[in-house]
């Protein structure tokens, strides 16, 4: 197995049943698991075996697993991997690293057996649907050595290490680059108050294994760019309403000298992927919508930002993979929840009516909370009226307004 190139050269019994098998395939696509392959004649004429141990891995169990994940959509951190690994004994350390054949991590068992167990029962399967394979060997290692327990290390023998060395970067030295290219989390993130709910948990049950076309989830920026706006219409409450439709905000600054242009900083980078990916081009006050990534890595906080850190009207402080799972370009239909028990549709429509023609409106309940439908003739109403009345008081209750995906009420 030539890992590094994702190749593997096969050795055939003899010439004319390697000829035979190029043979079958001159016509027929293979596959392995859904990808296609192909094969060719090696100039090898003959394989030879090597000592694998030299290599750092080998057949020989041993109580530490060398796993590398292919084909990785998500991000996979040491909370995932202990959740993966754990039922199958007790994992004392996990240390993940970058190497040239893609992401890897140091699984060390309590127990030798363990590790047996693991290693059959988890080779070659997919940690979500679809994609992260894993590709599981013995290491030859006898011991890991763990310097901080943080996301791409841990020592679950000792809790007591620190997240960070003061000074210098949490890198295990001697395992390889954990780096940061899988992280969701932008670097900073840490020091907003509301949790940071993007993991690979959260969005694989959002999203159902796969993320939406077009995004890719490898997105570090978070802070958006957006221009076109109307500055007749246009101010910080009311793009937070609209941009918390996919993520937290953490600060949004209009800029006094493009009176046209803004900035919004979400609380990761892959929310604000997902504000790029679905507000682009949208309508709104008779505008069409550039939203951009920013060079700017964030909002310097000032007298001309607004702070939305510590809001709770940020909608992925609870609920994170629902609110995912919502997440959609601007449609005709709205949702209204957390509405006063007595309301009626003609309240509804009353309220709504000054943004755009109404086609229908529908009043329900669910666990005994009364919500609303209503759909507006185009997408641009529906967005004025959910940027000009989300969180605003409506008989002494809050109500909180998002795109529905219905096509019909």
């Amino acid at each position: 197995m030539l890992r590094a190139k994702n190749q593997a050269l096969l050795q055939m019994q003899d010439v004319p049943s390697a000829i035979n098998a190029m043979q079958v395939y001159t016509n027929v696509q293979p596959t392995i698991r859904g990808r296609n392959v192909y094969v060719q004649f090696s100039s090898h004429q003959e394989l030879t075996t090597v000592d694998q141990n030299t290599q750092g891995r080998g057949d020989e169990p041993n109580r530490i697993l060398l796993v590398t994940i292919h084909h990785m959509l998500y991000p996979i951190t040491v909370e995932v991997l202990h959740q993966v690994f754990s039922p199958y004994g007790f994992v004392e350390k996990i240390v993940t690293f970058q190497k040239s054949a893609g992401f890897q991590a140091l699984i060390q068992y309590q127990s030798r057996q363990s590790a047996v167990s693991a290693i059959t029962a988890l080779q070659g399967r997919n940690i979500y649907d679809g994609c992260c394979q894993l590709d599981i060997q013995y290491s030859n290692l006898d011991e890991l050595q763990v310097n901080f327990n943080n996301e791409r290390s841990r020592d679950f023998t000792n809790p007591n290490l620190p997240a960070e060395q003061r000074g210098r970067s949490s890198q295990q030295a001697g395992y390889g680059d954990a780096g940061g290219m899988y992280a969701f989390q932008a670097s900073g993130a840490s020091t907003v108050a509301f949790p940071q709910v993007p993991n690979a948990a959260v969005i694989a049950a959002a999203f159902a294994g796969g993320l939406p076309p077009g995004v890719s989830g490898t997105n570090e920026r978070c802070t958006v760019l957006v221009s076109n706006l109307n500055p007749d219409g246009i101010e910080e409450d009311k793009l937070f309403n609209l941009f918390s439709l996919y993520g937290n905000i953490v600060r949004i600054k209009l800029l006094r000298n493009k009176p046209d242009h803004a900035l919004v900083q979400m609380g990761d980078g892959f929310q604000a992927e997902l504000a790029v990916h679905f507000l682009k081009g949208a309508m709104l006050f008779g505008k069409r919508l550039e939203v951009n990534f920013s060079k700017h890595p964030n909002i310097t906080p000032g007298a001309e930002t607004h702070e939305y850190g510590n809001s709770n009207l940020n909608r992925f402080n609870r609920n994170a993979a629902k609110n995912y799972r919502y997440c959609c370009s601007p449609t005709k239909m709205i949702h209204l929840s957390t509405l006063p028990q007595e309301i009626t549709e003609e309240e509804i429509a009353t309220l709504l009516e000054e943004h755009g023609t109404i086609v229908s409106t529908k009043v329900f309940e669910m666990n005994g909370k009364k919500q609303a439908l209503v759909m507006f003739e185009t997408e641009e109403q529906a967005t004025e009226a959910l940027v000009c009345k989300h969180a605003t008081s409506v008989g002494g209750s809050i109500i909180r307004i998002s795109f529905s995906q219905l096509q019909a009420i």
